[in-house]
Formats: structure tokens, sequence, C-alpha cells
């Protein structure tokens, strides 16, 4: 790299990391103002524990989110203002072509797009979990529907299938269960119990008021019993299929528990599904808003560098709207959550070809 591309880097670096660093006190501020209250009502709350389980962890999910928010400001400041000084006016007089002009920065948005994907894949989902418990803990109204689920069904196998009407997450008890076992299409098997209990400590769950049917080539028999203790191929933490438990997952967890799940017939997995592709698309988008912003900023303009920096937050408002929308449109039961988490990218990467193409001109 020649000395122009280490200038430029350098301050795409800096500007970057001076950029998130303005961002995130901000952002402890306004929770702090928000929280306080509920802080001060747990009187065993040591000021080491909001800071160490939570506002360490606060600040590493909301620096892994606003990185693309910092780059895309950072670039518009730092190239606007290297405009204005007519430092690119030199550069073009040097026959250094636009495409070449673009060289650094895109170094620079590949250091941000890999720290962003370790982040995203791996340390953020750890942090999350430390810092939604803390959440759950002290922040958080308990609701037992929060804690419940209704109407589950889950398939252990090609050939066995469990259901439970109500299961207590919390007390680690349901009613009305049911095991089926089938040779292809014929029932094999089939026991009901009308409580069923978990005892987290051997692993085990016990039956109240079960019967279980055995069908056979020539004759069907029935038992039954008050209490039973036994085991199955699953665990509570099965029923609990919830997005928000997708945050909590590194991205191998996660495609491990989407296997599982589509194994077991969980019909719906769009809200797991969005969480993991969102993981890589919005590094990605690094390089998408990068263009965007050099392409935007590296002519001099009238009103300098607050109209250019005008133009790009509101670029960057109209993004970080079609995410969102993105997002739940994705998690919705029947959307393709691949093609909904990247058409943001798609549709502002168009964009991007497009102001690249006038700029070389």
């Amino acid at each position: 790299m020649k000395k122009l591309d280490w200038y430029i880097l350098k301050r795409y670096l800096v500007t970057f990391l001076f950029t998130l660093l303005i961002l995130i006190p901000i952002a402890v501020a306004i929770d702090i103002a928000e929280k306080i209250d509920k802080f001060l009502r747990h009187e065993n709350l040591t000021f080491f524990e909001i800071a160490n389980d939570y506002y360490k962890n606060f600040i590493i999910y909301y620096a892994n989110t606003f990185m693309p928010l910092a780059l895309f400001i950072a670039v518009i400041l730092f190239t606007s203002k290297l405009a204005n000084n007519t430092e690119i006016v030199a550069i073009n007089s040097s026959q250094v072509s636009f495409t070449r002009f673009l060289y650094p920065y895109f170094v620079g948005a590949t250091i941000v797009c890999l720290l962003a994907l370790s982040m995203n894949h791996f340390f953020v989902p750890t942090s999350s979990k430390t810092r939604k418990a803390f959440e759950k803990e002290y922040l958080q109204k308990k609701k037992y529907s929060d804690t419940s689920v209704r109407e589950f069904s889950l398939q252990l196998n090609d050939s066995t299938y469990v259901y439970v009407q109500n299961f207590d997450l919390k007390r680690n008890s349901g009613y009305h269960f049911s095991i089926d076992l089938y040779d292809g299409i014929k029932l094999k098997s089939k026991l009901t119990a009308e409580n069923i209990n978990w005892n987290e400590k051997d692993s085990v769950f016990k039956l109240y008021s079960w019967k279980q049917r055995k069908v056979f080539k020539d004759r069907d028999s029935i038992f039954s019993g008050n209490n039973k203790d036994t085991t199955f191929a699953f665990t509570p933490s099965d029923f609990n299929y919830k997005g928000t438990l997708a945050q909590e997952m590194n991205s191998t967890e996660l495609i491990k528990f989407i296997d599982l799940s589509r194994k077991r017939g969980v019909k719906n997995l769009n809200a797991y599904l969005v969480e993991l592709y969102k993981r890589t698309s919005l590094p990605i988008a690094c390089y998408i808003l990068t263009m965007i912003a050099v392409a935007l900023a590296h002519k001099k303009s009238r009103g300098g560098i607050g109209a250019n920096l005008a133009i790009g937050i509101s670029v960057m408002f109209v993004y970080v709207f079609f995410l969102k929308v993105a997002e739940v449109l994705g998690a919705v039961a029947g959307a393709n959550a691949f093609i909904n988490v990247w058409m943001p990218n798609i549709i502002f990467g168009l964009y991007a070809l497009y102001l690249y193409i006038n700029a070389r001109r």
C-alpha cells in the first residue's frame, strides 16, 4: 500500500472508532436514566454487578449494533473533510481513478466486517446470556405467560411424536400429555398422562394418572397407573421455542438447534433463521454503506460537511427502516427468511452500484 492508502485507511479507522466511542456513552447514559429506579429497588444489587453483568455486556451488544451506523457516519465525515480541503481534487489530478481511490476504504471495510462477523457469530451471543439473565432477574416483570407453552407438539424422530396441552417452564409441570410411537403410518404405542412433572435433579419425568396403549397385530393391551417415573429423549427446554433465545446462542449452537428442531417437526423456525442470517448480512453491509458514503461525500458541496451528513443520516434512516421491516416480515411463518433478511442489502447494493457508476463518470 502507498502512503495515500495508509493515510486514508488510518483516517477511516480512527474516525470510525471515534464515532463509535461517541455513540456508546450516549446509549449508556439514556439507558441509565431509564433504569436507575429499577436498580434502586433491589437493595442487594451492587454497583459491580450492574457494571459487570449488565453494562459491560450492554456495551458489547450496542457497540456491535452501532457498527454500521458509526461506519457510515465516519466515512461521510472524513471523506467530506477531504473534499472540502480539496485533497480529493489533488488525488484526481494525480490520475488516481475513483476505483483505485476506493481501495483503502474497502480494506478498512474488510477489517470492520471481519470484526463484526466474529462479534455477531460468537462474542455477542455469549455476552447476551449474562445480560438477559440480569434483565430477567432485576428489570423485567415476571409473567406467567412468559414461562408457559400451550398446545405444543414435538416430533422427536420419524416415528415418535409428543404433545402437551400446557407446560409451565418455571414449575417444570404440565397437563394433558401424550407421546405416540408409529411404525410407518400404523400406531404402535400411545402413552398419555393427566399431569407430567420434570425432576431436574434426577433427569426423569413423573407421570400422574397415566395410561398406555400398545397395539399388536391381533390385539391391544392397555396399562395404567397412578404415577410413573420415566425418561424421554427431550427435556422441558425443548418446549421453549422463542425467538429471543436465538440471541443467546452462538452460530454453531444455533445451526445445530435449527437442524434438530427441523427433524423434530417444529414448523416455524423463521425467528431463528432471521437471527442467523442477520449475523452475516449486517457485517457485509459495511461494504455497501462504505460505497454509498464515499460516493455521496467525495465531491465538494456548497453545504459542506453538514449537508453531506444530513443526506447520509437520511439514507441510513431509510436503511435501518428497511432492515427492521425485513426482520419482521422474515419472522412470519411461511416467509422466506433468507430473502427477507438480505433484501435491504440487495436494494442498497443496487443503489451503491448506481452511485459508483455515476462517480466514475
